[in-house]
């Protein structure tokens, strides 16, 4: 017997909506039957991300008559839960781009949804998949550097000003904060490699630059790839930017994990290069990557020195040549195979919401005074079900 052909739909035609192609594959056997976009120009942004001719309709609720096995949810961040939680709701599998929500008890209502009607839930946590996480992860797992002890992540966002600061992005009721909406994929990743989660957070930061800028008007129907360039360069030459703007630019992190390791995280969204910078330190070494992808290298030092730009052993980061989109294939593989047959996942709703609440406590933490904010734990029942692989039926 054949296997069955998913029937799918995309949620959102902005940006992100192209990773719905990627199960579109001859061997992903899966069929394009709707999307959801409620501008305009949803016709001419399918033509443009899809490529195909499928209904379109304004809302997901219109979706309820179509026969749907699994959706991809790649609308604006503040629309998840709602979305998420009314597919999860009808028994349709959901690949959900991160976060997972844009307040804590909106992701927690999305874990619970899917708890109670046992439907799959994906996170589109990408990083996982990319080799210089994994290549760092072997690094740990392979014991290079004793237990871990300390992570430190340093994100450069060169294209800050054009992927951020010039549409829905720009504003806390869409994205709550960039230490959410940006960081979310680092503080995920933190998490996984300590094989912890935050338990206590503390922010730093401000809207520093973009704000001043008073080169204002948004970008009307435009999506990120048709206004973004390397030329929009120094960042105070910036136009278009959004009419409102009250996210900050430039913010930093510490989180203490429930099993002791301290990890912090930096971001800028005017650096002229556009890159994450790891460092896993342990009890017997440290791993740094340089570049993280394609040509790029992970460093270990694991004997007592001086200073030593090489380092012991030196592990090249193979694959990622396309960036975001072969991490994103993976992903999407992952995910159909575990809507069909059940399969593990590297990435896990559960491990989403840890990273929402630490960002979202940081963020917390920065507009009231950097003050420390401690992160509660979730339902016990939650955490056994998504630690499991979410068990039950398909």
């Amino acid at each position: 017997m054949s296997e069955k052909t998913l029937k799918i739909a995309v949620i959102g035609l902005g940006a992100r909506s192209a990773l719905a192609t990627k199960a579109l594959g001859p061997e992903q056997n899966c069929e394009l039957v709707a999307a959801v976009e409620p501008s305009p120009k949803a016709k001419e942004r399918l033509a443009q991300r899809i490529g195909l001719e499928v209904p379109i309709f304004s809302s997901v609720e219109e979706l309820r008559d179509i026969p749907l096995d699994a959706a991809f949810v790649t609308s604006p961040d503040d629309t998840h839960a709602q979305v998420t939680i009314e597919l999860l709701n009808r028994g349709v599998a959901v690949y959900l781009e991160k976060p997972l929500a844009i307040k804590l008890e909106d992701a927690t209502a999305i874990l619970q949804t899917a708890y109670r009607t046992k439907t799959p839930l994906y996170l589109g946590h990408n990083m996982r998949h990319m080799q210089v996480v994994r290549g760092l992860k072997r690094i740990i797992d392979e014991g290079l550097i004793g237990p871990v002890k300390a992570i430190w992540c340093r994100h450069f966002v060169g294209s800050g000003g054009d992927f951020y600061f010039k549409d829905w992005h720009a504003q806390r009721e869409h994205v709550g904060g960039l230490l959410l909406q940006k960081a979310a994929h680092d503080i995920d990743v933190m998490h996984w490699l300590a094989n912890g989660h935050a338990t206590r957070v503390v922010g730093m930061g401000g809207l520093t630059l973009y704000g001043d800028l008073e080169a204002r008007g948004g970008q009307g129907d435009k999506l990120m790839p048709e206004w973004h360039s390397l030329k929009n360069w120094p960042p105070r030459t910036q136009t278009g930017l959004a009419d409102q703007i009250d996210v900050e630019d430039l913010s930093m992190m510490l989180m203490e994990l429930n099993n002791g390791v301290f990890c912090s995280y930096q971001q800028c969204h005017y650096t002229p290069d556009y890159w994450r910078n790891y460092t896993v330190i342990g009890e017997a070494g440290r791993a740094e990557n340089f570049g993280d992808g394609e040509g790029g290298v992970i460093r270990v030092w694991n004997q007592r020195r001086y200073y030593s730009a090489q380092g012991d052993l030196e592990f090249p980061i193979e694959g990622d040549a396309n960036g975001h989109d072969d991490a994103d294939q993976l992903t999407v593989n992952e995910f159909l195979d575990f809507v069909r047959y059940g399969t593990p996942t590297d990435t896990n709703p559960l491990g989403a919401w840890w990273a929402v609440a630490a960002g979202l406590g940081a963020t917390d933490s920065i507009r009231q005074g950097n003050q420390p904010v401690a992160i509660d734990e979730l339902p016990a029942e939650l955490c056994e079900y998504f630690l499991q692989g979410q068990p039950g039926p398909r």
